[in-house]
């Protein structure tokens, strides 16, 4: 082992060991102390609203140097609007209930036994993420509601960003008499340091990936810990034969347009049969004058003016931008199986006015969100009042969908008895 990699491993023990301490504090903290540092750091991403916006510039400097995509400089921007945003943000997770302490379940045994399932904090926890400064306050301020601390790597991209956010997190920690350490990131771009990250099971209790598909399998294979996986955000939106077209089009707008770059960004527009040469012309036209490019298989593409034909594995990318792939289907079930077969387990959209269909798609889609009637872009803790979100979990083992407060938490059994013994 080289010196540089000692030092970096050195490093990463210590981040890990003061985590751990920090941990142990945050689980005993009430209530009243988590939610005086949340609203202290929101003050202080205010006030330094003019250092973050200027680290920023930096990043988006480096970005175009790079020669990131539009929809990847989106995700990297921040405007004094985002800026109040991530504030507001820490305000709103405040006003969330506190996670930990709750009576789960409660139940008496024949024996006079009285057991409690009662939720406590996870641990440590590891956060690695890519391009979005936001996730910097999103994630350390629910770990810290939940009572836990949090380690953040985020990528190379939002470095300066990130480091500015995380000085206004930990002015709100100081002030509020809680470990810095609560709250800590990985301070060098050396993609080694996430290799590290994934061995220290000693320390991480369990690691939160978001970013693109090389970066979850690399997690999802290297580490040791827990992994609250997050793969593709490969979201799709059926148009039934029911739908109502007006609607229709402006959801389908909406869910494909008012972002790109997000995960919740619809990626694969179905269209019912009987409904595509009503709907299709015109919401081609719409897309084409908004910059979209459309790829369609044989029967979507001859009612869509400027529409490349797709290939097999258009069904299968997650575009991240002003992109667009388009099938007519025979019936709701066929979109459904498409849906399955090709989608990430994110988030799936219906719109229809049959409640029969609704249903159908409800219970048959294999999703961790299920829109009806409603756009993609929905897909997002915040919208469903969570405060923030970590990121939209698309595994089944512990959480699933949006990873908010709740979902940062494990539990634990108090049984209570008067000097019993096992016969």
């Amino acid at each position: 082992m080289n010196s540089q990699s000692s030092e970096l491993t050195a490093l990463m023990h210590e981040i890990g060991q003061k985590a751990k301490a920090a941990a142990a504090r945050l689980a005993l903290a009430p209530r009243a102390q988590k939610d005086a540092a949340l609203m202290a750091a929101a003050k202080a991403l205010r006030a330094r609203e003019a250092a973050i916006l200027e680290a920023n510039a930096l990043d988006m400097a480096k970005g175009r140097e790079k020669g990131l995509s539009v929809a990847m400089l989106d995700r990297l921007e921040l405007t004094p609007e985002r800026v109040e945003a991530m504030a507001r943000g820490l305000e709103d997770v405040a006003k969330l209930d506190d996670p930990i302490g709750k009576e789960l379940a409660s139940w008496d045994r024949p024996n006079g036994l009285k057991i409690k399932r009662v939720s406590v904090p996870l641990g440590v926890i590891g956060i690695i993420y890519e391009s979005r400064p936001n996730v910097t306050a999103d994630a350390g301020s629910l770990c810290l509601k939940a009572g836990n601390a949090a380690i953040l790597r985020g990528g190379s991209d939002s470095f300066h960003s990130s480091g500015e956010i995380l000085l206004a997190l930990q002015d709100g920690l100081r002030e509020a008499g809680l470990p810095e350490a609560s709250i800590q990131r990985v301070p060098t771009t050396d993609r080694a340091a996430v290799g590290l990250m994934l061995r220290m099971d000693e320390a991480i209790d369990v690691v939160v990936p978001r970013g693109g598909r090389g970066l979850i399998e690399r997690i999802r294979e290297e580490a040791r810990m827990p992994v609250f996986s997050h793969l593709d955000g490969l979201c799709h939106t059926y148009v039934d034969a029911a739908a109502d077209l007006e609607q229709a089009q402006a959801v389908v707008l909406n869910a494909k347009m008012r972002r790109t770059g997000i995960c919740g960004a619809t990626e694969t527009l179905l269209v019912h049969q009987d409904v595509a040469g009503a709907l299709l012309p015109g919401l081609s036209a719409a897309l084409n004058e908004r910059g979209c490019e459309l790829r369609a298989d044989e029967r979507a593409g001859a009612l869509m003016a400027g529409a490349a034909a797709a290939k097999a594995e258009d069904w299968d990318t997650e575009y991240l931008d002003a992109i667009l792939s388009v099938k007519v289907v025979d019936s709701a079930q066929e979109a459904i199986d498409h849906i399955n077969r090709h989608g990430s387990h994110h988030t799936e959209a219906v719109l229809s006015q049959d409640d029969a269909v609704l249903t159908q798609f409800a219970n048959e889609v294999d999703a961790g969100i299920i829109m009806l009637n409603a756009s993609t872009q929905f897909a997002d803790g915040g919208e469903f009042g969570m405060g923030a979100e970590i990121g939209i979990s698309t595994g089944k083992m512990h959480a699933r969908g949006p990873v908010g407060t709740e979902q940062l938490t494990s539990y634990k059994y108090v049984v209570t008895g008067a000097g019993h013994t096992r016969p």
